[in-house]
């Protein structure tokens, strides 16, 4: 899972670049990357591992010159957390080329071995992100001319989304040309459109949530379409198509359960509300299966942040108090997408502090968006525990999580997973609660739903095992297994130390 921004207009495009990443920091905290074209029509980058607000310092962004730039934070799950991986990359030919994506493909070997004897291209590290780019790139550059009409660059498109498979949302920079947005098939990874008028003219932004738009003074146009392509050129004609065969909506449903913001809206969905209503629904179902167990519940109390405002309705709906009971130390990044499980077992203790009045002799309902590895819940219970607490019970508004993810969500092998060939009650022992219980997938589904009737399928394939995309067999994902492991991605990141390359304007 990463954050992708890009803004065409007619005035300097660095600080709101950097201000829209900030927005999608939690999206991706391993490393960032903007790409500018400045006025001599030149790339001018600066990517590295970090923080938005740890990779560009004052002179990066001096250098970021220019009225159009695209960028991204990255959360690594295929490849490594090198800096050479990092995002955006680039290819001189044709034209000039550069390209930020989210998601992952899942036939990246094949399209490297297809680049290498057929295409005559070698891709230089391991992400799937610069394969997709060179196929890209290969594509257009079937086009001799200097001049490339918005239909050359959808037939590019189409040809690039015949040839990838999996999750991609895509914003691309053609040098001389302009800027194209692209997002799969199925639209599984978010992708919107915004606009602004700057002294009479019309300026473009594409980011992965709408939020993003908020901060810079841009308007929410509408989502980017599955199978669509938008073309904006350096004059600011905008064109669009449909460059898939059948498209249709089917967004990953683990952006409501955890990835987006609150404030943002996808898809037609406001994450918010999404979110209030997974609480009413998983309320609703402790009231019916707990019963008189339901009058043990001394105060309800979030793992923050992402669940706050399904506990807030829990509470409500179970008649209970809600509290604050943990302090989130908002400088740690995000567990869930640290790159090795040390790391996110060291994280949760310095992430999260509990306030003893709130846990000492009570019995406490603590309530999660998911539990993925159980790692991060158990010590969260253990220091319910500590702080005083009676009885510790857990409500997940996610259903279990049985299976892998090979759509960009660092789920990489069902063995991994606390859930996988456990029951509940199996899994209450494991991360230690007295009580345990899950949000039903039809109730998460419907909980979106209900912002958005529209959206009749999701890719919820963390919890059935079923690939939307239909290329997903069981030697794929042992092939993953083995790639994305702690182990692997350890090996890999040795391995590209060697590869590291010079950025332009990076120093």
């Amino acid at each position: 899972m990463c954050g992708i921004v890009g803004i065409i207009g007619h005035s300097p495009v660095n600080q709101a670049l950097y201000d829209g990443l900030t927005l999608l920091q939690h999206r991706g905290q391993d490393a960032a990357g903007i790409v500018t074209i400045d006025a001599g029509n030149c790339f001018r980058l600066r990517k590295s591992n970090g923080l938005v607000s740890e990779v560009f310092r004052q002179e990066h962004m001096l250098r970021l010159q220019g009225n159009a730039g695209i960028g991204h934070v990255r959360y690594p799950t295929a490849g490594s957390s090198s800096a050479s991986e990092a995002q955006p990359f680039y290819v001189n030919s044709p034209f000039g080329l550069t390209l930020v994506h989210n998601g992952n493909l899942t036939n990246s070997a094949e399209l490297k071995e297809h680049l290498f004897k057929e295409a005559r291209r070698h891709v230089n590290t391991n992400s799937d992100s610069e394969a997709l780019l060179n196929i890209f790139a290969h594509y257009l550059d079937q086009y001799p001319t200097n001049h490339l009409t918005p239909e050359n660059i959808f037939e590019t498109v189409r040809q690039t989304n015949k040839t990838i498979k999996g999750a991609y949302a895509c914003i691309a920079m053609v040098i001389g040309h302009g800027m194209i947005a692209f997002r799969d098939p199925f639209g599984i990874r978010p992708l919107v459109l915004g606009k602004r008028e700057v002294d009479g003219k019309v300026e473009y932004m594409f980011a992965s949530e709408s939020v993003a738009l908020d901060i810079v003074g841009f308007e929410f146009v509408r989502d980017v379409q599955p199978g669509e392509a938008i073309y904006i050129t350096f004059d600011g004609e905008l064109h669009s198509a449909i460059c898939a065969e059948d498209p249709k909506l089917n967004p990953c449903i683990f952006e409501f359960v955890y990835f987006a913001r609150p404030d943002s809206v996808i898809d037609g969905v406001s994450v918010y509300a999404s979110r209030v209503h997974m609480g009413e629904m998983l309320g609703e179902k402790i009231k019916k299966e707990w019963g008189r167990m339901i009058d043990e519940i001394d105060v309800v109390i979030p793992i923050p942040e992402t669940s706050n405002d399904i506990a807030v309705r829990i509470a409500n709906v179970l008649y209970k108090p809600y509290r604050q009971g943990f302090v989130k130390n908002r400088y740690v990044a995000r567990t869930f997408i640290m790159p090795g499980q040390e790391q996110r077992k060291s994280s949760v203790r310095r992430k999260l502090n509990p306030i003893s009045a709130e846990f000492k002799g009570k019995n406490v309902l603590l309530v999660d968006d998911s539990i993925v590895r159980g790692t991060t819940s158990e010590q969260i219970v253990e220091m319910a525990r500590a702080a005083g607490a009676k009885k510790v019970y857990f409500a997940s508004a996610a259903p279990e999580i049985r299976y892998p993810n090979v759509y960009g969500i660092d789920m990489p092998t069902s063995e991994e997973l606390v859930a996988y060939k456990r029951n509940v009650d199996e899994i209450a022992q494991i991360i230690g609660v007295d009580k345990l219980i899950f949000q039903d997938l039809s109730a998460l589904i419907k909980s979106v739903q209900l912002e958005n009737p529209a959206i009749k399928q999701f890719d919820a394939s963390v919890f059935t095992g079923e690939y939307i995309t239909g290329d997903i067999d069981e030697t794929y994902l042992s092939a993953i297994a083995s790639a994305r492991n702690d182990n692997a991605k350890a090996k890999l990141a040795a391995q590209s130390a060697n590869l590291e390359m010079h950025n332009i304007s990076s120093n």
